[in-house]
């Protein structure tokens, strides 16, 4: 497995081949979210902020899974205003939502790029050398590495 955080802003996790993605991407970004000061969070927004950044972590990931022919990498991009999150996978076809909205509800599976549209700022796919990167971003906030730091 490598891993990468050759600035402070930008890490990189390749997940090609490796046994249990999901759990081991996320906790490459929770290892992320901490040394951005977003874990342990003294504040129940960035604390809230965090579990929806792991959230949408999994289930990219887990689409990735599913949809994709496995995950290739995951990177996260922290900047002032913004966290981005890029999942490449194998398959070439951009994602897309069900018809008529998520499966059932209170059954597990067809819920995830729902879960992404209500909880990201903004999401999308663009095409790769062999596949594509689905990406998202959630808003950085406020006392967090790279967001504006309130003043007293």
């Amino acid at each position: 497995m490598e891993q990468r955080a050759p600035t402070d802003r930008n890490w990189l996790l390749v997940l090609d081949g490796l046994p249990d993605p999901v759990s081991r991407s996320r906790d490459f970004t929770r290892r992320a979210l901490t040394a951005w000061h977003w874990l342990p969070a003294d504040g129940e927004a960035v604390r809230d902020a965090a579990d929806d950044v792991l959230l949408l972590v999994s289930e990219v990931v887990a689409n990735a899974c599913l949809h994709g022919g496995g995950p290739g990498a995951l990177v996260l991009d922290c900047t002032d205003d913004r966290l981005r999150i890029e999942v490449t996978d194998a398959n070439p076809r951009p994602p897309a939502t069900a018809p008529g909205g998520p499966a059932e509800p209170g059954r597990p599976g067809g819920h995830g790029l729902f879960i992404v549209e209500r909880l990201a700022r903004a999401w999308g796919s663009r095409p790769g050398a062999s596949g594509k990167c689905v990406w998202l971003e959630v808003p950085s906030p406020p006392g967090v590495l790279g967001a504006p730091r309130r003043v007293s």
